[in-house]
C-alpha cells in the first residue's frame, strides 16, 4: 500500500513515517512511457482513500479549482484525488466532479480517455528504475498493457463521448505514436461524436492547446489525418479540411492535391526539427487555395493574400499566439518571392527584404527562410533537393546589414536631409552594397 510523505516525487515513490489508510497510485501518462521504455517527463499521482482535510494536515497544498489537487510539500509534484466525474452540460467543461475516500482507483481509471492512459502502479512499485514486475502492483482493468503491446489507441468507456477533447487528444496520441492505429469502434465513436455536434462546443484554447502539442510531435501529419477521419477537422480548421482535393499544377506540384502537399511541408519541417512557428506557417501557408475559383483551376493567383486573410482570421478563432500569426503571414505572403529569389535584383531584393521585416527582424527571417524550404522541399520527388535561395537570402541580409546606416544618416542630417530623404539614402546605399554583393565584390555575413 502506497503512502504519503514529506519527501519522493520524481525521485521516487513517495513514503511515510507513519502508517496511514491512503492508497498513493503512480497513473497516467508517467506509467504509459515507463512501460514503453520512454523517457517520463511528468508524474501524475492520485490518492485513494483520503479527503482533501487529510491531504492539507500532511502538509500538501491545494491548487485544483475544479477538483481536489495538491501539491506535495518537497517535491511539488501534483496530487489528485481519485475521483469520478458525470456529464452534466455540452463541452469539456461539462461535468460534475465526485470525490470521496470511497472512490476506488479503478473508478478513477475509467473516466480516463485510453485504455493505454488508464493504467495505475502502486506508489511502492513506482520509484525511479523500478520494473513493474509485480502484477498485484498494477492495477490495469481495462487492457491498456494489451493495446500496448498491440500498438492500438483504444477508448477506456462509452464516457469518452462526454468530452469531446478527447477527439483531440486522441489525434495528438496518433503524431506521438505514429505506429499505434486507432481502433475502429474508437474511430466510430469519434464519427458519432462530430455528428452529434459536441465538436462545435471545443473552446478556442483547447483547440489550440491540442494542435500545438501534435504540431511538435515526430508524425504532426497524422493528427490531422485522424481529424479528417472523425469529421473534426472540418469543424476546428475548415480553411485546411478545404484543401484536400483541391489540385495544384502538376509540373510544380507532382503530388497535384493541396491537402496532400501541405502534408507533405508539415512532415519536411518536422524532419527538419523546426520550432512551433515554423510549423504553423507551414501548415497555414497555401489555405487561400482553398478559395481559388474552379474556373482557374489548377492555377491559383492571388492566393498568397487570400491565405494571409485567411490564417488572420484562424489566429483570431483560436488565439493563437502573435508570434506564430506573424512568421505565418510573411511566409504566405512572400513564399512564392523567396523561392524565385535568384531572379531579383538589389532594389528588388531590397524591396524583398524590407517586406519582410528582415533587417529588423533577422531572426524571424531565418525562420521564414526555414519555412520556405520545407515549402519546396515539401512535395512530391523533391524531398532530398538543396534549397539554395535559403543561404543566398542570408547572405543578402548581411549585405544589407553590412551598411553603417548611423553615420549614413548623420551625414544625411548634416547636408540638409530630413525624413523621408534620409530613409531614401539608406536604402540607395543598402541597394548598393547588394549590387556589389551580387557582382561578388563584397563580403556577405551568412
Amino acid at each position: 500500500m502506497g503512502t504519503l510523505s514529506g519527501q519522493g516525487g520524481a525521485a521516487g515513490a513517495p513514503h511515510c513515517s507513519y502508517t496511514c489508510p491512503m492508497q498513493i497510485y503512480m497513473v497516467g501518462g508517467a506509467v504509459r512511457d515507463r512501460l514503453l521504455g520512454l523517457p517520463v517527463q511528468d508524474h501524475d499521482w492520485v490518492v485513494v482513500g483520503a479527503t482533501p482535510e487529510d491531504m492539507v494536515a500532511r502538509g500538501f497544498v491545494p491548487v485544483g479549482r475544479d477538483f481536489p489537487v495538491f501539491l506535495h510539500p518537497s517535491s511539488h509534484e501534483e496530487y489528485a484525488l481519485a475521483r469520478t466525474e458525470r456529464k452534466s452540460g455540452r463541452g469539456y467543461k461539462g461535468f460534475t466532479v465526485f470525490t470521496s475516500p470511497e472512490v476506488r482507483i479503478e473508478d478513477d481509471l475509467a473516466r480516463r480517455d485510453l485504455t493505454i492512459n488508464a493504467i495505475a502502479v502502486r506508489a511502492g512499485q513506482a520509484s525511479a528504475g523500478a520494473k513493474f514486475d509485480h502484477e498485484d502492483g498494477v492495477i490495469d482493468p481495462f487492457g491498456g498493457r494489451r493495446d500496448l503491446q498491440a500498438r492500438v489507441l483504444r477508448h477506456v468507456t462509452d464516457a469518452f463521448r462526454e468530452d469531446p477533447v478527447r477527439i483531440l487528444r486522441v489525434a495528438r496520441f496518433a503524431a506521438r505514436f505514429h505506429d499505434f492505429s486507432v481502433a475502429p469502434e474508437t474511430r466510430a465513436l469519434m464519427r458519432q461524436m462530430v455528428a452529434e455536434g459536441e465538436a462545435d462546443h471545443l473552446v478556442p484554447e483547447r483547440v489550440w492547446q491540442e494542435l500545438a502539442r501534435g504540431l511538435m510531435e515526430s508524425q504532426p501529419a497524422r493528427m490531422f489525418e485522424v481529424l479528417r477521419d472523425c469529421g473534426a477537422l472540418a469543424v476546428v480548421l475548415p480553411e485546411l479540411d478545404r484543401l484536400w482535393g483541391v489540385p495544384q499544377t502538376a509540373s510544380h506540384h507532382p503530388e497535384i492535391d493541396t491537402g496532400v502537399h501541405v502534408m507533405l511541408v508539415l512532415q519536411m519541417a518536422a524532419r527538419l526539427q523546426a520550432p512551433l512557428a515554423v510549423r504553423w506557417a507551414c501548415l497555414m501557408h497555401d489555405l487561400g487555395k482553398g478559395e481559388t475559383p474552379a474556373d482557374l483551376l489548377p492555377r491559383h493567383l492571388g492566393h498568397e493574400q487570400r491565405s494571409a486573410r485567411l490564417l488572420r482570421a484562424v489566429g483570431q478563432r483560436l488565439r493563437v499566439p502573435t508570434d506564430c500569426t506573424e512568421l505565418a503571414e510573411v511566409v504566405a505572403r512572400e513564399h512564392g518571392h523567396i523561392h524565385r529569389s535568384a531572379e531579383l535584383g538589389a532594389a528588388a531584393l531590397l524591396r524583398l527584404l524590407q517586406r519582410c521585416d528582415a533587417l529588423r527582424k533577422p531572426e524571424r527571417f531565418a525562420q521564414v527562410l526555414l519555412a520556405c524550404e520545407c515549402d519546396a522541399r515539401g512535395r512530391l520527388g523533391f524531398e532530398h533537393s538543396a534549397y539554395p535561395q535559403r543561404a543566398r537570402l542570408q547572405a543578402a541580409l548581411g549585405a544589407a546589414q553590412s551598411v553603417a546606416t548611423a553615420g549614413l544618416a548623420q551625414a544625411a542630417q548634416a547636408a540638409g536631409a530630413r525624413g523621408a530623404d534620409i530613409g531614401q539614402a539608406v536604402a540607395q546605399a543598402r541597394t548598393r552594397a547588394l549590387q556589389a554583393w551580387l557582382d561578388g565584390s563584397a563580403p556577405a555575413a551568412v
